[in-house]
């Protein structure tokens, strides 16, 4: 099987596959939950990135002191696994040059990511791009942003087609409150939130646009953090249903949850492992597997199948057996 051609090589064209990015975001902002989510990461594995939140975690007064801890904890030995990114201060804000500049001088090798939060548009995401790579000249740095105002979410392709951009976010909290009480309360719940047709319409229009772009679109939060059969319900919903191939987590046990619904079933990963080594076997030409034909666009399918398995899988608990990792992800197998 590994002196086969690799499915990404048969199945891509050159950059056509975009970066497969973990399945969960978690946010913390205050100093004990940083690095307590940095340990976390540690322990669980690379399976969910850390955001060292600026915006919200930053006292007033205080966010550059808050930009320099988080810099200095990105470029720590608690960053195992180079997954630690840094919301920043929307790009209206006075700080925000400032704050960018920095993480970028602590950490601006080792940052995985910055998250632009409450861009109006196209022309705002612009303007942070300029002061990012004016500040990091020598390092592109990837850029997520947050889709959490009307002007963003009309121009959701834009900025979904921008080649800065790795990942959009739902800010579901502040898109209900642009709405100036015209979407109740309710349509901020764990359940109200796939309910109402504004914010249905929101997400679908933002995972749209993202997987139209080959980015990734990664759902908003589940503020119930004690609720497990909510959250749960919500993740599956997100990744079933809606096509979010990504979730933020608030709490420390959100991410187990999250990463358990969006990781393949046993049944789905076998189906996947069959279908691929078969393909592989006949030289990606077209085969029959349980009487039913298959080729290259279902193999791209169950390659997907088989990556998402691989990067939801905890440490010690891998989904895939020993010869597949082997075969399929040898760079990443110990």
């Amino acid at each position: 099987m590994s002196t086969k051609l690799h499915p990404r090589d048969a199945l891509f064209d050159s950059g056509e596959a975009p970066p497969a990015l973990p399945v969960c975001d978690h946010y913390a902002g205050v100093e004990a939950r940083m690095r307590k989510s940095l340990e976390l990461q540690g322990e669980l594995g690379p399976v969910f990135d850390v955001t060292l939140d600026g915006e919200d975690g930053a006292p007033v007064g205080g966010e550059l002191e808050h930009a320099q801890l988080i810099g200095e904890l990105i470029n720590s030995p608690a960053n195992r696994f180079g997954r630690v990114g840094a919301r920043v201060l929307p790009v209206d804000h006075p700080q925000f040059a400032a704050m960018v500049n920095v993480i970028v001088r602590e950490a601006g090798a080792r940052v995985a990511y910055l998250m632009i939060p409450k861009p109006r548009g196209l022309a705002d995401l612009e303007s942070a791009v300029d002061v990012v790579d004016k500040l990091s000249p020598t390092r592109a740095i990837p850029l997520h942003a947050l889709v959490e105002t009307h002007g963003a979410l009309r121009e959701v392709d834009a900025l979904a087609a921008h080649p800065r951009i790795e990942s959009l976010s739902f800010g579901l909290m502040d898109f209900v409150s642009a709405h100036r009480g015209a979407i109740p309360q309710s349509a901020m719940s764990a359940q109200g939130q796939f309910e109402h047709p504004l914010v249905l319409r929101a997400k679908l229009e933002i995972a749209a646009a993202c997987h139209g772009h080959g980015k990734t679109p990664s759902h908003c939060v589940v503020t119930e953090f004690k609720d497990e059969d909510a959250l749960q319900a919500a993740a599956e919903r997100a990744c079933r249903q809606l096509g979010y191939t990504r979730m933020w987590s608030i709490h420390p046990a959100q991410i187990r949850p999250i990463v358990d619904a969006f990781s393949p079933t046993v049944a789905e990963v076998d189906q996947a492992i069959e279908i691929i080594s078969a393909a592989q076997a006949a030289d990606w030409a077209p085969i029959r597997h349980n009487n039913t034909l298959h080729d290259r666009a279902s193999y791209r399918y169950f390659w997907h199948v088989l990556e998402r398995a691989h990067r939801t899988s905890f440490a010690g608990g891998e989904q895939l057996p020993a010869e597949v990792r082997q075969a399929f992800f040898p760079e990443e197998t110990d």
